[in-house]
């Protein structure tokens, strides 16, 4: 406790001692004044001649542009004044340094509310007594326009006013899902912000200086825009932010919240600079919509040969491995990343999320008291402990570190969907629904959310609502045979066996696109060939389709997908293997779902009267454990067939 507070106090120190340095160099006299004549002998020729203002080129200035560079140099006080306050968090500070009374921002311009109005009141005896007159606040002229300043100064400023109004949102907001928390709260800066903007390119384009841009005010606009549901105009801006400065990745970011498919991410990348950025920008974008394509694994594999050491890039190979639900080798790319950096948190909650799946339980919580020593207050920790909690079943307490996350950050994903998760477990359906509609609000790329509504829906029995939300489930993970399953099972439930049907049949070829012959990228259900690949065909999916066929009437269909059913008890057969050797069992053996698509086909042949068939199927059945009485029973009408034939 001593040290944190010694690092704190000396925190303070130095900020207050660099905001001190920043007003001192703001304070001195403006250039404009060393342009007096004063200093100049009276009987001089030069006397009368206008002498240019020595404009300072600044170290810090980048801009190649005479005027900005002027403008840059003379605002260096104000600047470093402004930019101190702006470490500080002190956010309206730093914008009164440039914009003290710009009538978009300033509450004083507009007249005094009407709660200020001072009204008689009568004394006790009856007399009126006049009110104090209190000077009445005028509205100003209203002039939109904004003061000569550099670009830098501006976005600096209307950053910060951002930023302010990003932390007056945060501190109006009600407790994480609170009874007041109905997560309206936004930005009221956004408004005043977009107009501003919004004139000043106008302005620049009226005077012709809109390629004399530096990106960073389109940026902030793109935000805005993008804040304000204008996707489309934000799109336009950030794209013009990133060819001006491709520096900028925060810009990158943003766009990449816009992209809501691959589709759409295709379409831009033509638009995009030329450079190793849009490499990584495609890696980054691909990865968050779930594309584990081998193409990715190349690009990705490029980029690390020029950095092969980089924690960002091995990051998003350990992510790409966890999303193709490939964890073994996720895991050994996490724990090397931690081997060489355990203080870095990022993504962690992910590498949680792998360990949950695996139920490694020491890991989860080494990775636990591991984050918990570096920086307890982080939102990543908070969900790597209720990651913990939750597989000790311990979903209260799990539940109050995700919501420690989110009162960290409110914009954090993972918590609210993880969040979600554990809303389930208790059945707590309301909560659990909400959770998931914030993770949707906040990403609607996210399909454990879109995953998440349709399971709570489903439990409410509300098969329609669920249908709409797995169906936005499987369009953002088209190679994923949970999502199609659960659709299918939802098309069976409302009594659509068609659609059920197709949605099986796409879980049972799902994520076949993306895996060549020659490719590492399968699931554990594939093995490759010389001449391609032999599947494993999932009898849980193959049994209910059998059962939608026999709700159509097709029984000869039925009947097929019911000996596909028994044919994966052992498994295809492996070519690679020489004829008379024994192979590794690659099926299921005898399951429950099995022995009831055996039982179906004994009762299928004893209907059409293959007494032999049907008696095979029924001992094989008494020998399996399972559905062993109505295999009994199978057999005694078999054997009083077979007395009555006799007599």
């Amino acid at each position: 406790m001593v040290g944190s507070g010694f690092l704190s106090n000396l925190t303070s120190q130095l900020s207050g001692g660099l905001s001190r340095l920043a007003e001192l160099a703001s304070s001195l006299p403006p250039l404009s004044e060393f342009n007096s004549a004063d200093d100049t002998d009276s009987d001089s020729p030069m006397r009368d001649v206008e002498q240019p203002i020595p404009g300072i080129r600044s170290v810090f200035s980048t801009s190649d542009d005479v005027e900005e560079s002027r403008l840059e140099g003379q605002e260096l006080g104000k600047y470093l004044l402004a930019k101190s306050y702006f470490d500080c968090r002190e956010y309206d500070r730093c914008s009164a340094v440039f914009l003290p009374d710009h009538p978009t921002f300033n509450v004083l311009s507009t007249s005094p509310p009407e709660s200020q109005t001072q009204t008689p009141t009568k004394s006790a005896k009856g007399k009126g007594k006049a009110p104090a007159q209190s000077p009445e606040l005028k509205p100003r002229p209203r002039d939109d326009s904004l003061p000569l300043m550099s670009q830098k100064s501006l976005f600096l400023a209307l950053y910060a006013k951002y930023m302010a109004g990003e932390k007056r949102k945060d501190e109006e907001a009600e407790m994480v899902l609170g009874p007041m928390d109905n997560g309206a709260v936004s930005n009221r800066e956004l408004v005043g912000l977009g107009r501003t903007l919004e004139a000043w390119f106008d302005d620049r384009r009226a005077q012709g200086k809109e390629d004399r841009s530096h990106g960073w005010l389109e940026y902030l606009y793109g935000i805005v825009l993008a804040k304000g549901n204008s996707e489309t105009v934000a799109k336009q801006y950030l794209l013009k932010a990133i060819n001006i400065n491709p520096w900028n990745w925060g810009a990158w970011l943003e766009l990449k919240d816009l992209l809501n498919s691959l589709d759409a991410l295709r379409s831009t990348y033509p638009l995009l600079p030329h450079n190793i950025l849009t490499l990584l920008f495609n890696l980054d974008c691909s990865q968050s919509l779930y594309s584990t394509t081998p193409e990715i694994h190349s690009s990705l594999s490029e980029l690390l040969r020029i950095f092969p050491t980089s924690p960002f890039l091995l990051t998003q190979r350990a992510l790409l491995h966890y999303h193709s639900k490939d964890y073994d080798s996720a895991d050994s790319i996490f724990s090397t990343l931690i081997h060489r950096d355990p203080h870095r948190l990022d993504a962690l909650d992910h590498y949680s999320n792998v360990l949950y799946v695996m139920t490694a339980r020491p890991k989860l919580a080494f990775l636990a008291q591991l984050a918990t020593a570096t920086d307890k207050f982080r939102p990543e920790t908070c969900c790597i402990v209720g990651n913990y909690y939750s597989l000790k079943s311990e979903h209260e307490k799990a539940v109050m570190y995700f919501r420690r996350a989110l009162t960290l950050d409110r914009t954090f994903l993972s918590a609210w969907t993880l969040m979600g998760h554990e809303y389930v477990e208790m059945k707590n359906t309301h909560a659990a629904i909400e959770s998931y509609r914030r993770a949707v609000d906040i990403n609607r790329k996210d399909y454990r959310a879109w995953y998440g509504l349709g399971q709570t829906y489903e439990m409410l029995e509300m098969h329609h609502y669920a249908l709409f939300y797995f169906q936005r489930a499987a369009a953002l993970r088209p190679y994923d045979k949970q999502m199609w399953q659960a659709l299918g099972a939802c098309y069976e439930k409302i009594d659509r066996p068609v659609q059920a049907i197709k949605a099986y049949k796409r879980a049972l070829t799902a994520g076949m696109a993306y895996i060549e012959p020659s490719s590492s990228f399968g699931s554990a259900n594939t093995a490759n060939t010389d001449g391609g690949a032999h599947v494993f065909l999932d009898p849980e999916l193959l049994y209910p389709i059998a059962l939608m066929y026999e709700r159509l009437g097709e029984l000869e269909e039925t009947a097929n997908y019911m000996e596909m059913v028994l044919a994966q008890e052992e498994g295809p057969a492996d070519p690679l293997v020489p004829e008379g050797e024994e192979e590794e069992a690659q099926g299921t053996g005898v399951t429950l779902t099995t022995s009831r698509a055996r039982l179906w086909l004994a009762r299928w042949a004893f209907g059409r009267g293959e007494m032999q068939r049907a008696g095979e199927l029924a001992n094989e059945l008494c020998e399996d454990g399972y559905e062993v009485e109505e295999a009994k029973a199978l057999v005694r009408d078999l054997r009083a067939r077979a007395e009555a034939g006799e007599k």
